[in-house]
């Protein structure tokens, strides 16, 4: 190798080394979200996922290789409080040069209040009638210690586009010289989640107006979006085991309205959607709200979404 050559590749590789390390290190709480980031991302490097897959956010122990990559973070971007109460601590330690974004408090996220009774009913927040008052002890003394909003934000497509733009913005501010990339990637991903919703409507469109199940109520961002709503849930959050008289309104539910599908989640107990069937002819299937099954990196959101619409054609 002649010397000039050798020269020019040593160049090269300093320079290639310097930009490498001007990438900031970002830390996400999520699969999906840590999905949007790292698309936001490509091209320039690759963000740190914090919660395992198949790990409940609400309730977690990080492993050391996970706190390291949180404390080490100059981005950090998360969902909320709202989903991770236990990061809130977490993240406050981290120094103050870091960059932190929680999407449930941008103003710009779209946010759904809970809702409050297993058939989705409407109902003052004020009605502690012996007809609710299973509903109230088992959902409003646990999940809404966080707040009155729904945390699965993230499972509304237009929501998703609004956080691209967001997060582009805030890696820009850790990363100026990469800020081109940033936002022409979330453009792109964009126009890539507008395809998607549009897929995703075609998809559901031929079982529209069919009823189901979910057993977690987690989906209804989802349902919002694609305007196909669900008739109930077993259990309103999953820090809760479902009372006997609410599992008796579901089955009900299931017999009077002729609901054709019961949806259950990886990682909660399946005797008690056997329960809710026992006696109905209704159909089961798995929906999973975080990419349980999915590979973390750029592709697993539009993986997420359509699996889930598809979970709900195979049901019926």
């Amino acid at each position: 190798m002649s010397t000039k050559l050798g020269s020019v590749l040593a160049v090269a590789a300093l320079t290639i080394s310097t930009a490498m390390a001007d990438v900031p290190n970002v830390a996400v709480d999520i699969a999906p979200v840590h999905s949007l980031v790292a698309r936001v991302m490509q091209g320039v490097g690759t963000p740190d996922l914090i919660i395992r897959s198949g790990a409940s956010p609400h309730h977690y122990s990080l492993r050391p290789s996970e706190a390291k990559a949180l404390q080490d973070a100059n981005v950090v971007i998360w969902m909320g409080e709202g989903l991770t109460p236990w990061m809130e601590d977490a993240v406050a330690t981290l120094s103050s040069e870091a960059l932190t974004m929680s999407l449930l408090k941008k103003e710009e996220t779209a946010l759904l209040e809970f809702r409050e009774s297993a058939l989705f009913e409407e109902h003052s927040h004020d009605d502690h009638s012996d007809k609710d008052h299973d509903e109230t002890e088992e959902h409003g003394h646990d999940e809404h210690a966080h707040g009155t909003y729904d945390p699965h934000a993230w499972l509304s497509p237009e929501n998703a586009k609004i956080w691209l733009n967001l997060i582009a913005a805030q890696l820009s501010t850790a990363d100026p010289e990469n800020a081109g990339t940033y936002f022409t990637n979330a453009a792109i991903a964009l126009t890539e989640t507008d395809t998607l919703m549009t897929e995703v409507s075609a998809m559901l469109e031929p079982i529209r107006g069919t009823r189901f199940i979910v057993f977690h109520d987690a989906y209804q961002y989802f349902e919002t979006v694609f305007d196909f709503p669900a008739s109930g849930a077993i259990s309103l959050g999953d820090a809760t085991d479902p009372s006997p008289a609410r599992i008796t309104k579901i089955q009900d539910r299931i017999k009077d309205q002729g609901v054709q599908c019961v949806l259950a989640e990886p990682q909660f107990k399946k005797g008690l959607v056997a329960t809710v069937l026992e006696g109905t002819d209704a159909k089961t299937s798995i929906i999973d709200p975080l990419g349980v099954a999915l590979e973390p990196g750029p592709t697993l959101y539009p993986q997420l979404i359509r699996k889930m619409a598809k979970t709900l054609v195979d049901c019926f």
